[in-house]
């Protein structure tokens, strides 16, 4: 294989915008899938108009519509639907991120769709998806992180609910929704029917808890924002040095001792408050202040060498420049360029699907212009040029 190609074959009709639905669609575009935008005339995908913006076009857009193409098309006017049905015939899958009910409004509903395209997966993400009180209900990516209760686990004790730094609402949605495809697109193979995915963006936040929904269950306490600190695991969170913050996780006895020995702290290996990991988490006030007052005394970089060569899980805190500095990022090529005729030369995210034996896409195709490659399309489709 000269690049990853699982899905090579699999066209996919992406009617969603924003994020979830583009999301799940650029990571089945990564693995080789053949996906079509297909646009509001005029305004096109909502997030065309999100900026930041260079040279007029949205970076934000730019970096999750990468090798994909786009047609725009009225679902409510006639030509433009003979069209659409045409993708369909010939399709294996539909993405729509539109609330419940928008698409069998338009005649497109999944129960119209599977009689008169039975091969066609239909892959739908919502807010709250299909069934249940709150289905029609609209929702952003802050409405589910506050509902779902990742933000009452998020910032630090005492203070105002922080936001998970990235759209983890919709994120979670969209790779939900890439496993439950490639999953519809494998029952395929045996049944040659296709099946409708229903994910919701506020089931996806519940399921990405952890043990905090039976933790509460069998204890009573509710879980709350610890900052860095892992909720049952100590060490595990970031420490102050002397110039910078580092992370430390020594997530059992082992390496907990390990971490002693890098530190020239044998000390608190033997200390009775920390002796077991449940002890260690009940002194963790404790025992942060003892590792501060060493870590202290050291840059992170000299820290980090030190713990490294003794096999104990650290790591900086890397800012975007670092991150896309990183050598361990760079030798996965998971910074890699897109040459956007309008934006230019800009780097972007990787592919973190590596496929063995498989080259990595190391230069892609950019984000399409709204109704860029329609002449093609209609030509491919139809027969026809326009």
């Amino acid at each position: 294989m000269s690049k990853s190609s699982l899905l090579s074959g699999v066209t996919v009709i992406d009617l969603s915008r924003v994020l979830a639905g583009p999301f799940a669609t650029m990571t089945l575009a990564n693995l080789g899938a053949r996906v079509i935008k297909v646009e509001i005339p005029g305004t096109g995908d909502d997030s065309r108009a999100f900026g930041p913006f260079h040279n007029g076009k949205s970076l934000y857009f730019a970096s999750i519509n990468c090798n994909k193409e786009s047609i725009a098309l009225n679902l409510k006017n006639a030509d433009d639907r003979i069209v659409f049905e045409k993708l369909l015939e010939k399709a294996d899958v539909l993405v729509e991120n539109y609330r419940p009910g928008t698409m069998e409004k338009l005649g497109y509903g999944w129960e119209t769709l599977h009689v008169k395209f039975p091969h066609l997966i239909y892959g739908a993400a919502s807010g709250f998806g299909d069934s249940g009180p709150y289905s029609k209900r609209a929702a952003y990516d802050m409405v589910v992180q506050g509902m779902g209760g990742v933000l009452s686990l998020t910032g630090y004790p005492d203070q105002p609910p922080a936001r998970v730094g990235i759209s983890i609402g919709d994120i979670t949605a969209g790779l939900y929704l890439t496993i439950g495809l490639n999953a519809a697109l494998y029952n395929r193979t045996v049944t040659k029917v296709g099946s409708k995915i229903d994910i919701a963006m506020l089931d996806c936040q519940v399921a990405i808890l952890e043990d905090a929904i039976p933790a509460y269950d069998k204890t009573g306490e509710i879980p709350g924002p610890l900052g860095t600190r892992h909720p049952s695991i100590a060490p595990f969170q970031s420490f102050q040095a002397k110039d910078a913050s580092i992370i430390i996780a020594a997530g059992n006895d082992h390496l907990f001792t390990l971490m002693t020995e890098a530190l020239g702290r044998t000390d608190l290996a033997t200390d009775e408050r920390f002796k077991t990991n449940e002890l260690r988490h009940e002194n963790i006030a404790l025992l942060q202040k003892e590792m501060e007052m060493t870590l202290g005394t050291k840059l992170v970089a000299e820290w980090l060498d030190a713990l490294n060569e003794k096999g104990v899980p650290c790591g900086p805190i890397n800012d975007i420049p670092h991150v896309i500095a990183d050598p361990q990022v760079m030798a996965r090529n998971m910074i890699i360029e897109v040459n956007d005729p309008v934006i230019g030369k800009v780097k972007t995210s990787g592919n973190p699907v590596k496929v063995v034996g498989a080259s990595d896409e190391t230069l892609l195709r950019p984000s399409p212009e709204l109704d860029a490659d329609r002449a093609a399309i209609l030509a491919e489709f139809m027969g026809v040029s326009k």
